[in-house]
């Protein structure tokens, strides 16, 4: 697998969030500083809120923005079959007859992508399946926490 392209493809999604966020976080500014947001009693809170959410929105957008320049410098290692799963390791598991691939990266866990016609989900190490992956190689199982009965995911690949 091409990690330089799966980093490509993680950047251009963070960037469209990235927009998505400051757009959304420039419209609050300007509801909250509009002048039909102005209180009309002491009980009138529309313009605080929006600001409150600005506020928000503009925090999201700058761990975003911290998000992208994490991934630009992050090294992508090669990692062989006998190599023990750390930051920058696309790894194949398998469970429950599923195959699932996932990409331990420093940020925006949880996040989906699709690269030659396979689906990636971002782990971070803070995450329960990301810190169990730490430090296991192929043929190691985990078992991640999980409502119901647990299901045990079996390291099949590391790259």
């Amino acid at each position: 697998m091409d990690k330089s392209a799966l980093r490509s493809s993680i950047l251009r999604q963070l960037e469209a969030d990235l927009a998505l966020q400051t757009q959304a976080a420039l419209t609050s500014r300007d509801e909250a500083t509009s002048e039909e947001s102005k209180a009309e009693n002491k009980y009138d809170t529309r313009g605080q809120e929006a600001a409150y959410l600005a506020e928000g929105q503009a925090r999201l957008a700058a761990e975003i923005h911290e998000s992208i320049t994490i991934y630009t410098a992050l090294p992508l290692p090669a990692f062989g079959p006998g190599d023990p799963i750390a930051l920058g390791a696309v790894v194949m598991l398998q469970a429950a007859g599923r195959e699932q691939t996932c990409f331990l990266g420093p940020r925006a866990g949880g996040l989906e992508l699709t690269l030659d016609g396979r689906t990636i989900l971002v782990l971070t190490p803070a995450s329960p399946l990301g810190r169990l992956l730490l430090g296991r190689r192929v043929g190691d199982t985990v078992i991640p926490p999980a409502r119901g009965k647990p299901v045990t995911h079996t390291v099949t690949a590391v790259m």
